[in-house]
């Protein structure tokens, strides 16, 4: 989907303020949003890709601040997937007694992090393009997911590096399907993505799965 956070060379954004010696967390809210998205994540009721796409429905995207989108995306989740209930989150008050079984310790963290799953797949699956090959950028508009930028569509690159099989996030994040496919580095000349008026000189390099792509 064309999603809030999809804004790669849009226009009158503002400046980048860069912080000196920014914090990780701003404020003891913004730690507690973190852990219990980790928390929550223990149950596997959903994936990385599912993740995002909560966050990237948030009505309020643009206006909200990175751990508001967290928060917002974690809360969906939870009811989605059958965890609590919109009363539940509402009030702040369990309805019903939880499995204590499914309960994450903090002994537990460390563990749960070093075995979190992976992207990379062992599948066999053939490669559709190989370094060099011309390629172009399919200009579609899913309702759903996409890794694929707005500013790339029909817009002509080269494949840089074929990085091997990764799960496809588009269909992991809506069905939970792996769809096993290559992921690409492509480069595309900035004047491809911006017009004549951008340096000759500059390239921006989108990594890309097979069905993102067709032959130029």
């Amino acid at each position: 989907m064309s999603s809030a956070h999809d804004i790669g060379g849009a226009r009158g954004m503002g400046p980048v303020e860069i912080e000196t010696n920014e914090p990780v967390f701003h404020a003891r809210w913004e730690a507690r949003t973190f852990a219990l998205v980790v928390a929550a994540g223990a149950h596997r009721k959903w994936n990385i890709d599912m993740g995002r796409h909560s966050r990237e429905r948030m009505p309020a995207y643009s206006a909200a601040t990175y751990y508001e989108r967290w928060l917002y995306g974690l809360e969906t989740l939870l009811v989605e997937q059958g965890l609590v209930t919109a009363r539940e989150l509402g009030t702040g008050r369990a309805e019903a007694k939880g499995d204590e079984t499914r309960t994450l310790h903090p002994e537990q963290v460390a563990e749960l992090l070093r075995n979190r799953l992976r992207a990379r797949l062992p599948d066999d699956v053939p490669p559709k393009f190989r370094a060099g090959d011309r390629v172009v950028a399919r200009n579609i508009h899913p309702a759903g997911h996409t890794r694929l930028p707005r500013y790339a569509r029909g817009r002509q690159g080269v494949v840089e590096r074929d990085h091997g099989v990764f799960i496809f996030p588009d269909t992991n994040a809506m069905s939970r399907d792996k769809k096993p496919q290559h992921l690409y580095s492509v480069r595309f000349a900035a004047r491809e993505l911006w017009g004549s008026g951008v340096s000759a000189r500059d390239n921006v390099i989108v990594n890309l799965w097979d069905d993102h792509l067709d032959p130029a």
